[in-house]
């Protein structure tokens, strides 16, 4: 005999379901669920507790081992945010550390359930009841490696993979030497967060960048300190067809050797990533934000400009001071600092964010950036720009989901396309890595509940470790199982070339063996493979005025005065 509930009733037991609307903390964004995976059989979540159905012979398949079929993680009940699968609300599964799909999990003697998710008494389960958010984890391709401690504050605000360069906390670490690469891949052995590193492509010869791919970097980056010119731009880019990865460009501000129209001419419709692509931190002034016109650019952002506020334009003279190793007492030094600094190409930058014309936020830590505030910074941004400009075409019945979608991809999937590593990190897709944020819904971008790497806890909120339960205050953040000892090597990866591994890298660093996985080649993608962000707008800045045209229409926006997600959630 079959039982009816209300639907208030229902979300209290297990959450919402389809069709329900649910608001992502205090950014004014509404999400609506799409598809839940239960919808066919309500009544059969799977949910652990007490009184619950999580039990031998209920929900659990009796005496089914992993090397039988059954689970070794699930997460059930759980709204699922993904930038390619959309929202729905279902159970992940996970086996050896890797995702084996979204669906209905649960025991197939007693339940409908979705092939592959079988649970039993191996498998551990996390509930999402009242309507837990997960989410991929978060990818920044923007990283200077100043301080191990970036890792603990990237973690804390859900991101899971670092990329970057340096060393250590000198002016500007950039790219990772030949000789660090060594040392940086060994200390990643303590640091729980998957890593790619950066080789410095300031050469126009080919030899030492070519070192630098057998000796283990994940890309190659160009960077205006070391001489960003048309001859080390060609070199770079041959050296990324010969090999498959990736070229990132910080573009030269001074216009030294050489124009926006040079640079173009030397990458000559050769696929690149460009790094904020405002200027402000860095590149062609005034215009090198005309480079989201073209299709074999692909453009990402740095979070000091996203989202502009009153005081955007204030702060960021000290820190371009401070980063570039200029001289306050240099007219030229303050020249050089100002020329990056415009409003309106930060505002117009929001603006093509939210058109999908800019297809990656990151955060640039340490060269500017907050390493602890990207996936902040993106929802902070997102929710500006809905108050500002509304809904996007096509969103109806009053949710956000094309908004919330697109934002997500910015720094979950599309970072992990653009440097070859989507099949391992950015979404939820069978077979990538259990690289998974879960957020209450009131704290969604600001503060997660728990950060699992390849499926185990690696990090969570959690209180007083003498106190008689977990919840007990103060919550702060603090280390999990997943972060101590062989654990992180077991749970974490270092993203390289395969040629580092033909040479024997797994050798010479025999400590990490295992933890490395090859890129795949990065040389044919486009603007067209960035999910929800692939528009080409015709953009156009003028030279004197620094107003920005898109499709020949002047556009700005106002400087936000308050924030979501600020004071709110944070002392400070």
């Amino acid at each position: 005999m079959s039982f009816d509930l209300s639907r208030l009733e229902y979300y209290k037991l297990y959450g919402p379901t389809e069709g329900d609307q649910i608001a992502l903390a205090d950014t004014g964004l509404i999400i609506e669920i799409e598809k839940d995976f239960c919808a066919n059989s309500y009544g059969d979540e799977c949910v652990s507790g007490g009184g619950k159905c999580a039990r031998d012979g209920m929900g659990l398949t009796s005496g089914l081992t992993p090397e039988a079929g059954a689970l070794d993680v699930v997460l059930t009940n759980m709204i699922i945010m993904d930038p390619i699968i959309g929202i729905v609300k279902g159970d992940l599964g996970i086996k050896d550390g890797k995702i084996v799909g979204i669906g209905k999990a649960g025991n197939p003697n007693t339940m409908d359930i979705t092939p592959g998710l079988i649970v039993s008494a191996a498998t551990e389960i996390i509930s999402g009841g009242g309507g837990m958010i997960v989410t991929p984890g978060g990818v920044d391709c923007h990283i200077h490696f100043q301080d191990p401690e970036q890792a603990w504050e990237s973690l804390a605000n859900g991101v899971t993979t670092m990329i970057g360069g340096g060393s250590g906390a000198k002016t500007l670490s950039v790219e990772t030497t030949i000789s660090g690469l060594k040392h940086m891949i060994e200390s990643h052995e303590e640091i729980p967060v998957n890593v790619g590193f950066y080789g410095r492509g300031a050469s126009c010869l080919p030899e030492v960048i070519e070192k630098a791919v057998h000796s283990g970097i994940i890309g190659i980056k160009l960077h205006e300190d070391w001489g960003c010119t048309p001859e080390t731009i060609r070199t770079c880019l041959n050296i990324a067809d010969k090999y498959g990865c990736q070229v990132q460009i910080h573009t030269d501000t001074l216009n030294e050797a050489g124009n926006l129209e040079d640079t173009l001419e030397a990458i000559g419709g050769r696929t690149i990533h460009a790094f904020h692509v405002e200027g402000a931190g860095g590149g062609h002034s005034p215009d090198v934000l005309e480079l989201c016109s073209y299709k074999n650019v692909i453009p990402s952002s740095t979070n000091p400009t996203n989202p502009y506020t009153i005081n955007t334009v204030a702060e960021h003279l000290d820190m371009i001071i401070t980063v570039h190793h200029l001289n306050r007492n240099l007219k030229e030094d303050i020249e050089f600092a100002e020329s990056r600094i415009r409003a309106s190409t930060i505002a117009a930058e929001d603006v093509l964010h939210d058109m999908g014309a800019i297809s990656i936020i990151s955060s640039d830590s340490q060269g500017m950036g907050r390493a602890g505030e990207t996936v902040l910074n993106t929802w902070q941004l997102a929710s500006k720009m809905k108050q500002q400009r509304g809904p996007l075409p096509g969103e109806i019945n009053g949710n956000d989901n094309q908004r919330v979608l697109r934002y997500l991809a910015k720094h979950t999937i599309n970072p992990a396309i653009v440097l070859g590593i989507d099949d391992y990190v950015g979404s939820f897709k069978p077979g990538s890595l259990a690289d998974i944020v879960i957020w209450k819904k009131e704290f969604f971008g600001a503060k997660p509940e728990f950060i699992l790497k390849q499926g185990f806890m690696v990090m969570s909120a959690v209180g007083d470790a003498n106190a008689s339960t977990k919840a007990s205050e103060p919550m702060i953040y603090r280390k999990q199982f997943g972060a101590y000892g062989g654990a992180i090597n077991s749970l974490c990866r270092v993203f390289v070339m395969k040629e580092a591994l033909e040479d024997g890298l797994e050798e010479k660093i025999p400590t990490s063996r295992g933890k490395f996985l090859p890129i795949k080649n990065t040389r044919n993608l486009s603007k067209n493979d960035m999910v929800r962000n692939n528009l080409c707008p015709v953009v156009k800045v003028d030279k004197k005025t620094y107003e920005v045209e898109i499709d020949g229409k002047k556009v700005s926006c106002p400087p936000a005065e308050v924030l979501s997600l600020a004071q709110k959630y944070y002392f400070r």
